[in-house]
């Protein structure tokens, strides 16, 4: 149990295995926070049904090319199960620790799990952060599994997953619309899977020697973010880090590896980071997976002779092995799979 952030230790001390290493620490708190302007992207006309939907699409494909991410506006998810779904999390967190250690698991892949670590004993250090994660798709397969406590947890965060997938699929169909490829390419085994990930980040007595998470991009498909209200959030943008400033009920959408693969690079994911704070932050990722057993490999309608398939075919589940073996570093989770030129 002293893997936990909450749990292991008195929070007026950093204990040594969670300090950074200094060539990888953020800056100091006093450091002012520079926001800069980041994409935000207004969805009503794809929400309302608009039958062109090409400026959107550039819009999106612009905002990828240039941070990598976006934010969105009016994007069917309302606000009030926006602020909901970030109640219960953060009444979760806020439960007697005894509550919340029921749940506590060591297995990465346990449908239901609390835990800090992304992979424990692989890790040169720790992060200051815990979490709760769990697979929500199909809703009335999982929902049995989830906390039983907050007691409104299982009503909103059902409603919350139903509509985000909603929205995660509508933008997928965007991003095929322009990459060229079928409208449900993503439908069936490559968006199967979805899982909730609620981050919990508590104050740290010194922010500028922990992360809350390092550097990587998400393994999956695409991750919608509900980033809540606290700085924390952070993209890595021509070599320098950048805060994204965090906007009221508004989604951050993040490109994960599996979407980079897909698209043999035409759309690249984004690495990003997490940084601690003095105040306790929360934070919503939901996940859109392919199934374990499900072959990703470039499409076919991304490649030809003067641009070949960057990467080899493989499972998901090869994947995901890789990237919790390499604890999430983007060059050597994907180096397996890469064909050299």
């Amino acid at each position: 149990m002293e893997k936990l952030v909450f749990y292991g230790f008195n929070h007026q001390h950093i204990p040594p295995s969670f300090i950074i290493h200094p060539e990888k620490r953020p800056r100091k708190l006093d450091h002012p926070v520079v926001y800069h302007n980041t994409p935000i992207i207004d969805l009503k006309d794809c929400v309302d049904g608009a039958l062109d939907r090409s400026a959107t699409i550039q819009q999106i494909f612009k905002a990828i090319e240039e941070f990598g991410f976006f934010q969105l506006v009016n994007d069917g998810v309302h606000e009030e199960l926006m602020e909901e779904a970030m109640e219960v999390s953060k009444e979760f967190f806020e439960m007697p620790v005894e509550d919340r250690l029921s749940l506590y698991r060591e297995d990465p892949m346990h449908p239901v799990r609390v835990s800090s670590s992304i992979v424990y004993e692989n890790e040169e250090v720790h992060y200051w952060r815990d979490k709760l994660r769990h697979l929500c798709h199909p809703v009335e397969e999982f929902k049995h599994l989830w906390p039983s406590k907050p007691t409104k947890y299982k009503e909103v965060i059902a409603a919350y997953s139903v509509k985000v997938r909603a929205l995660a699929l509508k933008l997928l169909e965007l991003i095929c619309e322009g990459l060229g490829l079928q409208p449900d390419y993503f439908n069936g085994e490559l968006s199967q899977m979805q899982s909730i990930l609620i981050n919990h980040y508590p104050p740290s007595p010194d922010p500028s020697l922990t992360l809350g998470l390092p550097k990587h991009i998400d393994p999956n498909v695409i991750t919608i973010l509900l980033q809540g209200d606290s700085y924390g959030f952070q993209v890595l943008k021509d070599g320098e880090w950048i805060d994204v400033k965090p906007l009221p009920n508004t989604h951050l959408v993040v490109l994960g590896h599996q979407l980079q693969i897909i698209s043999n690079e035409k759309l690249k994911g984004v690495e990003h980071r997490v940084v601690s704070t003095n105040v306790p932050r929360t934070t919503i990722a939901m996940q859109i997976h392919p199934s374990m057993d499900c072959v990703v490999e470039p499409a076919k309608e991304v490649i030809d002779e003067g641009n070949p398939a960057k990467y080899r075919s493989f499972t998901y589940q090869e994947f995901v092995d890789s990237y919790l073996t390499s604890v999430i570093d983007t060059q050597k989770s994907t180096k397996p799979f890469k064909i050299l030129a």
